[in-house]
């Protein structure tokens, strides 16, 4: 079946945001007069956002009496620094051209709230040229559950089987999976610090962007 719809994870595929994302954490480490985390530390963890660099850096975890407040304080510091490090991965921004030239039709699904994944894509210049945004509370579930990818491909108007999500964490393998789309692992990503992406089940793997498009 031909991919008429290329849809991106955000963080860890579209973009390197890890950069923005471990400077957030250390400003709060340092108001706890704790070390600094280097951003070697930081960056497996930066697909699963808030509650991933939480953990990480404070061992909190959602059921913690401390964890809502803390990641207020994530979450507002991370809106003053959204895109001062973050960069479009290499190859990334020529891919997307590429896809256009191709009349395939490509957008992002991600678990990032709107209120950062808006401003940050406008920010990269990306906001207009994407034909749908699906973010982190656009639809009632999150990714690794269907529903984002199965929005965004209402969205654009392509059937789910015609369409590739390309992600760097299991989660978004399963969500791909699930959706009945095809399923491809950015291996230049973040990859997260569970299993090995070969074991995630994904159709296939690339590893850098322009990769891409001897799959498409």
């Amino acid at each position: 079946m031909p991919v008429r719809a290329v849809f991106f994870d955000l963080d860890g595929t579209f973009a390197d945001t890890a950069p923005d994302l471990c400077h957030t954490l250390n400003r709060m480490r340092e108001r706890r007069r704790l070390p600094p985390l280097p951003i070697e530390a930081v960056r497996p963890h930066a697909s699963a956002g808030a509650r991933g660099l939480l953990h990480l850096g404070f061992g909190l975890t959602p059921e913690d009496p401390d964890y809502g407040v803390l990641r207020e304080e994530f979450l507002t510091l991370y809106s003053e620094a959204l895109c001062q490090g973050t960069r479009l991965f290499p190859g990334i921004a020529e891919l997307v051209e590429k896809l256009d030239e191709r009349g395939i039709v490509w957008g992002i699904v991600t678990n990032k709230p709107e209120r950062f994944t808006l401003p940050l894509l406008t920010a990269l210049g990306m906001r207009e040229r994407s034909r749908c945004i699906v973010s982190g509370d656009t639809c009632a579930h999150p990714k690794p559950h269907p529903e984002p990818l199965l929005t965004a491909s209402r969205q654009v108007g392509v059937e789910p089987r015609e369409c590739l999500y390309l992600g760097d964490d299991e989660r978004d393998t399963q969500a791909s999976l699930a959706a009945g789309m095809h399923s491809i692992v950015a291996c230049y990503g973040y990859l997260g610090n569970g299993k090995p992406w070969q074991e995630w089940g994904a159709h296939g793997a690339i590893a850098q962007p322009l990769d891409l498009l001897e799959i498409v």
